[in-house]
């Protein structure tokens, strides 16, 4: 499992010209599921994004997790974080996960994050077309792979 985390001050999905889902101040996580991937590697991946301190505490020092900011999670799918590129221009998904594998991987890690949270995590649409937009404040982007820790 690959995650891709963006600290954002804020981030909304729209889909067909309609707002999904919008946060403030937190994280905007994009979620790439491939066939080997379990409920364990949702379960390390969220205690990471979770208490990754990314946030700036009162000496500016980036020494807070969206935990201990009461900060705002969304959560969106993201197969193309599995692309292939050795080969050719065109990018090759053959090892990102097949709808009945993601899809409930997926809902698993958001529902955890949910609750470890303590407060609802929001979502993009599973294989929809999503127009997603942030604000990535700093910018500070962190990938993550469960199979390489």
């Amino acid at each position: 499992m690959r995650i891709l985390i963006q600290r954002v001050t804020e981030a909304t999905v729209e889909i067909d010209k309609k707002i999904k889902s919008v946060i403030q101040t937190g994280l905007l996580v994009l979620v790439g599921i491939e066939d080997a991937d379990t409920k364990d590697d949702c379960d390390w991946l969220i205690g990471k994004v979770l208490n990754i301190r990314i946030f700036d505490d009162e000496k500016g020092v980036m020494n807070r997790s969206v935990i201990d900011i009461d900060g705002e999670v969304l959560v969106v799918s993201q197969f193309t974080l599995h692309a292939q590129t050795k080969k050719g221009n065109r990018p090759s998904y053959i090892k990102a996960a097949k709808h009945e594998i993601a899809i409930p991987l997926y809902n698993y890690f958001c529902e955890q994050a949910s609750k470890k949270l303590g407060k609802e995590v929001k979502k993009g649409t599973f294989a929809a077309d999503m127009k997603v937009s942030l604000v990535n404040n700093g910018p500070v982007t962190i990938w993550m792979d469960s199979k390489n820790p």
